[in-house]
C-alpha cells in the first residue's frame, strides 16, 4: 500500500494546477485595441476635414479676388485720322476721324450710358463727337467708330511750326454685371492727347493716360 501510493502522488517540482489567461483580461484589452483604433481614425477624418476646409478657403480666396474683383474699365483713343486736310502758315482745316476703344477686364459685361468725347486745342473746345449706349462683353474690348470731328484752326501763328497738339476729354458712366447677378457702378475717364503733323498730314503719337 505505501508503495502504490507513492507511485500515485504527483511530482515534486511539477505544476499543481495550469493557470489559463483571464477572460476578463483578453476582453479588456480587446476593448483598448478597439478604442485606439477609433481613435486614430477620428484623428485621420478631422485631418481630412480640416485640409478640405483650408482648400476651400484657398478656392473661395482666390474666386474674390480674380473673378469676382470689379476692375475699372478703360475709355481710350487708340487710332486717329484725317481727311479733307488743308493747312497754310497759320492754319489748319481737316476732319478728324477718332477709332475709339473701351476695354473691359471684367468677369462680366460692362453697360454703358451715352458719352461725349470733347476736343480741345490749346484749351479752347474744337469740337466733340457722341458715343451712343452700348456694352462691352466681358474681358474683350469694344471698338467704336466715332463721328467725325470738323478742325478749323485758322488763324494760329504757331501752326507755323507744323505740328497741331490736340487734347480729349471724356466721362463714361455704366454698370459692371458680374456673373449676372451683382451690378456695380463704374465710371472711366478719357484724358488722351495727339499730334498732327502738317507736313505728313497724319496724327502721331497718341497718348492716353
Amino acid at each position: 500500500m505505501g508503495a502504490e501510493k507513492e507511485q500515485q502522488s504527483p511530482h515534486p517540482l511539477a505544476p499543481a494546477y495550469a493557470y489559463p489567461r483571464s477572460v476578463d483580461a483578453e476582453a479588456g484589452a480587446a476593448t483598448h485595441d478597439g478604442a485606439e483604433l477609433r481613435k486614430k481614425k477620428r484623428a485621420k477624418c478631422l485631418v481630412y476635414v480640416f485640409a478640405f476646409a483650408i482648400f476651400q478657403f484657398a478656392v473661395i480666396a482666390v474666386f474674390a479676388l480674380t473673378v469676382m474683383k470689379v476692375k475699372t474699365p478703360k475709355f481710350r483713343i487708340q487710332e486717329a485720322t484725317l481727311s479733307d486736310f488743308t493747312a497754310g502758315a497759320a492754319s489748319l482745316r481737316a476732319t478728324l476721324g477718332a477709332e475709339l476703344a473701351v476695354k473691359n477686364a471684367n468677369f462680366g459685361p460692362y453697360k454703358y450710358r451715352s458719352t461725349t468725347v470733347e476736343f480741345f486745342y490749346r484749351g479752347a473746345k474744337i469740337g466733340e463727337v457722341l458715343v451712343p449706349a452700348s456694352k462691352a462683353n466681358w474681358r474683350t474690348t469694344k471698338e467704336i467708330s466715332a463721328a467725325a470731328v470738323e478742325l478749323d484752326l485758322s488763324g494760329d501763328p504757331q501752326l507755323s511750326g507744323g505740328v497741331a497738339r490736340i487734347t480729349s476729354s471724356a466721362k463714361m458712366e455704366g454698370k459692371v454685371e458680374m456673373m449676372f447677378v451683382m451690378k456695380k457702378d463704374r465710371s472711366t475717364e478719357m484724358n488722351c492727347s495727339m499730334d498732327i503733323v502738317t507736313a505728313s498730314r497724319s496724327v502721331e503719337n497718341i497718348e492716353c493716360e
